[in-house]
């Protein structure tokens, strides 16, 4: 009789605890830890430097995913993306500081768990560029505030912390570095000289030696905030009822990490700890940081659109793995260059639709750091190494390709290599078919974008509408893709001029001047006659390329752009500023058009210093702007 009750007993208790795992994976509380600008430097990832107790502890105790990736190199993209399970150049929030609006379908997933009976709080960035929906209709509460404590008792949360220590300013500020680790103890730090792990496409000297042990510490005091985060779960009696992700929203904050497509810049730690299941475990599928949205809801039990482009990775009735990871980098403050990567979990493919245009853009912000001043300091004085060479080159290959397997620092581009013919086949069309099926609004410019967002209600929709051309799609990216072949493309690029969709017509103008005086008199004629297209953004492009063909016509493409100066499209002002920079000594003409620049209130800062920038070349001054 005692043994039989036992036995009810212990049948009890076991049902028990299967209601209580149902309602978990029902009901279950998501706390989200995020970071800023930092790449997989952590022991649990094998780094030989990391001092990460509390993040190496959740990763035995949860899962560790080996192929996490952000969709650009940059925050406000990544970040715009991971709101909203979209890729940023498919809405439209590709562009490093820009307000996008978001089509009517589209809701930022802490909507949906709200609506659900969730209680979301964000603490407290938010950086997502688009200003609708706004921040008080996505979170229950949001700023420094903000935190799953103040929710109904009972009530299950989805809190997300970010750590803003670790951006890339804590490395390039001594003031806010010695504030972040000022409670780091001795043994937490680290000595420059014995690091192994600095990048060979940086030069070994001292100062970048600082910077990157800067890094190091910077995720360490992290690591201690992120414990704290996890003591206050532990403390409420809540871990065993609540899923926590790990996360960052891209690499290194430091040159040719953040802001670019390589694994130094979009390849994150990703952990993640779900009570009642396997512990320390180790996960290689590809995951996208636009899945992270759709994965919280899949685990949460709330049902989302079959139109998001992420996936959920985790929880029940998944969807086929990824086969592929993308990337797009667009607009960096106030330069740009458009570039498309796809990663098949071996080899990174990557195409340079700019390649005129050097690794090294000048930008104010990353010109500031010590190790970009080390970087143009060894190009002055000639002592890069042949590493360094290849980032400090005038112009880019049209097309990279790295073994990651064997290339970890992707610094032996194998695209021109007879032995990866069918592999850069492969991932050429990967990427040219998923520019054509998300609607690849990148590749529009940034004037232009904004004309014609107004008609079709949003960014998403100009391309992803009602009224929406696949095929004129395709061609949009067939064309865009041709403008950086060279001669070959020229027929076509000569016919693209004639197009009725003002962004193919661009995009054969780009073309046209990317071959310069080699594409003949015809492809001149085109140019000149396009120079009187009623889209800034023709015009803009067709009188570069008119000045890439000699003095014969350079004074006539300069009056165009001396207009364009002047245009009532921002970014058509910005896009002709960067082509007069971009001219070099033919844009002489131009000095006192760019002073008056200076002097007139811009609608942004980012005309500013491309202008103040063109102005100290020409005259060799060292003017300085914010």
């Amino acid at each position: 009789f005692y043994f039989l009750n036992m036995k009810k007993i212990a049948t009890i208790f076991f049902l028990l605890s299967l209601f209580s795992l149902s309602n978990l994976l029902a009901k279950p509380n998501i706390l989200w830890i995020s970071a800023e600008d930092i790449g997989r430097h952590f022991g649990c990832y094998g780094d030989p430097h990391a001092i990460t107790p509390n993040i190496d502890k959740l990763a035995t105790e949860g899962t560790r995913f080996t192929n996490a990736y952000t969709t650009a190199g940059v925050c406000a993209p990544c970040r715009s993306g991971i709101i909203t399970g979209m890729y940023q150049n498919s809405i439209g929030t590709h562009h490093m500081r820009c307000n996008a609006s978001l089509p009517s379908w589209l809701k930022p997933f802490p909507m949906l768990l709200r609506n659900s009976g969730y209680y979301c709080t964000n603490n407290s960035k938010t950086d997502y560029q688009f200003s609708k929906p706004s921040v008080r209709e996505i979170w229950d509460q949001s700023g420094s505030r903000a935190h799953w404590k103040n929710r109904k008792e009972g009530q299950p949360f989805f809190a997300v912390f970010n750590y803003t220590g670790c951006h890339e300013s804590g490395i390039a500020s001594i003031n806010k570095y010695k504030a972040v680790t000022a409670n780091l103890k001795p043994d937490q730090r680290q000595d420059p000289e014995k690091i192994s792990t600095l990048p060979p496409y940086y030069p070994d000297t001292p100062v970048v030696r600082e910077d990157w042990k800067r890094n190091y510490e910077l995720i360490t005091a992290m690591d201690s905030w992120a414990g704290s985060l996890i003591n206050e779960i532990k403390e409420a009696g809540l871990y065993e009822e609540t899923i926590i992700f790990f996360w960052s929203d891209h690499g290194v904050g430091l040159p040719r990490a953040k802001r670019w497509l390589y694994d130094s810049g979009t390849h994150v730690p990703l952990i993640v700890r779900i009570p009642g299941q396997e512990a320390g475990k180790v996960d290689t599928q590809l995951v996208s940081s636009i899945d992270f949205g759709p994965t919280v809801l899949n685990l949460a039990g709330v049902e989302y659109s079959k139109k998001l482009q992420g996936r959920a990775f985790l929880g029940e009735n998944l969807s086929s793995p990824r086969k592929y990871i993308f990337g797009a980098r667009d607009r960096m403050d106030e330069r740009y260059d458009i570039i498309r990567s796809v990663f098949d979990g071996r080899f990174r493919y990557i195409r340079n639709f700019e390649p005129l245009k050097p690794y090294y853009q000048f930008m104010n912000t990353p010109e500031k750091g010590a190790t970009m001043k080390e970087i143009r300091k060894a190009e002055k004085d000639s002592s890069l190494s042949k590493v360094g060479k290849l980032f400090s080159s005038g112009i880019k290959p049209v097309e990279e390709l790295y073994d990651l397997s064997k290339d970890p620092h992707e610094i032996n581009n194998l695209a021109s290599n007879s032995q990866h013919v069918s592999t850069i086949k492969k991932l050429r069309e990967a990427m040219s078919n998923w520019q054509s099926s998300i609607g690849d609004v990148g590749l529009i410019p940034e004037a232009e974008i904004e004309i014609q967002e107004k008609k079709s209600g949003s960014r998403f929709e100009i391309m992803n509408g009602s009224e929406s051309d696949a095929d004129q799609i395709e061609e949009l990216v067939s064309v865009a893709t041709k403008a950086s072949e060279g001669l070959s493309a020229l027929p076509d690029l000569m016919n693209a001029s004639n197009s009725k969709d003002p962004v193919i017509r661009y995009w054969a103008m780009t073309g046209i001047g990317n071959i310069g005086e080699k594409a003949g008199s015809k492809a001149e004629k085109i140019a000149i006659d396009a120079m009187k297209d009623n889209s800034p953004s023709v015009r803009i492009a067709a009188a570069r390329a008119v000045a890439k063909f000699g003095q014969l016509n350079l004074n006539s493409a300069l009056e165009v752009l001396k207009d364009e100066l002047k245009s009532d499209h921002q970014w058509g002002r910005l896009a002709a500023t960067i082509v007069i920079d971009e001219m070099d000594e033919d844009a002489r003409p131009l000095i006192n058009d760019l002073k008056k620049v200076l002097k007139t209130r811009q609608p942004n800062k980012y005309i500013i210093r491309v202008a103040n920038r063109a102005l100290n070349d020409l005259l060799g001054t060292n003017n300085q702007v914010p």
